[in-house]
């Protein structure tokens, strides 16, 4: 994946993002999201669900009730916030510093200690899920 290619879809990504949290802020009564294709489908809830409302709860400053709802919603907040403004900066000073930390990124999870540890937090989040019966 080239520079220009990787800027547009994390730009897609989290503009998509912005929109379905606004969705969800003005149409959602009592933090209720309903939309996980996977738990509709299976009937548990998949790793990520509660991310949705744990960025609301982080936006309204309850960072308790944010990491119960799911704690990949920190990082997602992060990125959200983040990854905009880094895009901007490389554009504007025609460098690539967010496309050399992706790289960074892919060599680091590519290795197999790496790898499998990531993918043993995304599983103690997805049992996590299970158990508070998102």
């Amino acid at each position: 994946m080239n520079r220009n290619r990787l800027y547009g879809l994390l730009a897609v990504m989290c503009a998509a993002g912005y929109a379905w949290i606004y969705y969800n802020l003005i149409t959602a009564a009592d933090n209720e999201v309903h939309a996980c294709i996977f738990k509709s489908v299976a009937g548990i809830p998949c790793p990520s669900c509660g991310s949705t409302r744990s960025v609301i709860s982080l936006m309204q400053g309850d960072i308790v009730q944010a990491v119960l709802w799911n704690p990949m919603g920190l990082f997602l907040l992060i990125s959200m916030a983040l990854i905009p403004l880094w895009i901007a900066y490389d554009l504007f000073n025609k460098k690539r510093t967010l496309f050399i930390a992706y790289r960074k990124a892919e060599l680091f999870f590519s290795r197999k200690r790496f790898a499998i540890t990531a993918l043993l937090l995304l599983l103690a989040n997805w049992m996590w899920n299970i158990y508070k019966g998102l």
